[in-house]
């Protein structure tokens, strides 16, 4: 049986590695950074603004310049959500504000399992690093 439910992983994770190489447009309301905090016991979710050029990059709202991965530099976010489930924060996203922190369907079913992720991770003890 462990045997079958390796297969069963291995191919899940086959599959979200091709899903994952797919071109995704970005969301025009901007991105968010997921964070679990073990000492107060919640999760932190931050929304950051963006622009996007015409090339579909997203750019710094301040410069125009494109945002990178790996940049030390130091954004603020727009607006900080606190919640101690991927419920709480769901709700908190999406019923509510205005203008919606989210516009695009894919981009809010990815916010949603990663806050599933995170929620886990919280509950467990684990660290959680977002995809």
């Amino acid at each position: 049986m462990k045997q079958i439910l390796s297969q069963k992983e291995q191919f899940i994770n086959n599959l979200d590695e091709k899903y994952s190489q797919r071109f995704i447009e970005l969301d025009p309301s901007g991105y968010f950074l997921i964070k679990v905090s073990h000492e107060t016991n919640e999760l932190i979710v931050e929304h950051f603004s963006n622009n996007i050029d015409e090339t579909g990059l997203a750019t710094d709202p301040e410069t125009g310049e494109p945002l990178k991965c790996n940049d030390n530099k130091e954004r603020s976010p727009i607006k900080v959500f606190k919640g101690k489930s991927a419920k709480e924060i769901g709700i908190q996203i999406t019923e509510g504000h205005v203008p919606k922190p989210l516009t695009k369907l894919d981009h809010a079913l990815y916010l949603g399992r990663e806050l599933q992720k995170a929620e886990f991770c919280l509950t467990n003890g684990k660290p959680y690093v977002q995809d």
